[in-house]
């Protein structure tokens, strides 16, 4: 839920590959924006599929300064407003090549974070600042360095409804760092036996951070993506209601228009051709306004 009367920010994210996690994010962030909502769009996946999705692949190779500067030196946080991108449907925080590096930069800010609030460690900041890039310990004072996408978000000058943040497909500081700073989540699933184990280890990687940082991570929903009529898909859409009793599970079929549209930079809402899953969109968009608290959306 929202902290504030500030954007609602949902990280959508899942470790297991082929998801389609980017497409998910991405047609929900267009269903908001069709619905007349405000939205901008974190490509926080260092191979850059959601910038490629919506057509941005300048940016991604854009030079210095780009995200990850933004992300890893604290004085260039406010070089955020500069690399946003417009796009018909939403505003992109564009994902760069640079961000390869990120991991290894937020895994550093960590360890000195922790170093500088244990006094039972000594030493070690010297051999931890040689070894980065951008990261200064005098930039960290916390007791953990996973604030830095929130902290870059605060230095926006625009007021949107929402922050979709699609994160890496694996599990790391990256991923930690979405997560931190929207605090809800869109999980992504294919209905095969191999999302069960994916699945729970989000849910115990999530649990970690929680612990570790003293925060609470609200899941919003569940996509089941990509579904055909198999008796794997039944057994697994079965298996995902029971695990999320308590959530909405929406259910996207397989349809290679999902796929025509990401190729044209766009939702399969700014698709030439109409696509039977825009419902389903709309009705995940809906309920995110209710579970937000934003007022139904008026002819």
């Amino acid at each position: 839920m929202r902290r504030d009367d500030s954007a609602a920010r949902i990280c959508v994210t899942n470790a297991k590959g082929g998801t389609g996690k980017t497409t998910i994010a991405i047609n929900v962030a267009g269903a908001l924006n069709e619905r007349g909502r405000d939205v901008l769009f974190v490509d926080l996946d260092p191979q850059g599929n959601a910038t490629e999705g919506l057509g941005l692949l300048g940016a991604y190779d854009a030079a210095p300064p780009t995200l990850f500067d933004a992300l890893t030196d604290h004085t260039r946080r406010d070089i955020v407003t500069d690399l946003v991108v417009e796009h018909d449907e939403m505003d992109v925080l564009p994902a760069n090549i640079d961000l390869l590096q990120a991991e290894h930069e937020l895994t550093i800010a960590d360890l000195i974070a922790r170093i500088k609030s244990d006094p039972d460690l000594s030493g070690g900041l010297d051999a931890l600042e040689s070894l980065a890039i951008n990261v200064d310990p005098a930039g960290i004072t916390g007791t953990h360095a996973l604030d830095a996408l929130d902290l870059v978000l605060a230095e926006l000058d625009h007021d949107y409804d929402y922050v979709i943040v699609d994160s890496p497909p694996f599990y790391g500081k990256l991923t930690d760092t979405g997560i931190f700073a929207a605090r809800n989540v869109i999980v992504p699933a294919l209905t095969e036996a191999t999302s069960e184990r994916a699945i729970e280890l989000l849910i115990d990687q999530i649990a970690a951070l929680e612990g570790q940082v003293g925060i609470e991570v609200s899941t919003v929903g569940v996509v089941a993506n990509r579904i055909e009529n198999t008796s794997e898909d039944r057994t697994m859409l079965q298996w995902l209601e029971e695990v999320f009793a308590d959530f909405p599970v929406w259910e996207v079929r397989k349809r290679v228009a999902l796929q025509r549209a990401f190729s044209a930079g766009t939702s399969i809402f700014g698709y030439e051709k109409r696509v039977d899953m825009e419902e389903i969109f709309l009705d995940i968009a809906t309920e995110l306004d209710r579970q937000f608290g934003y007022a139904e959306v008026t002819a």
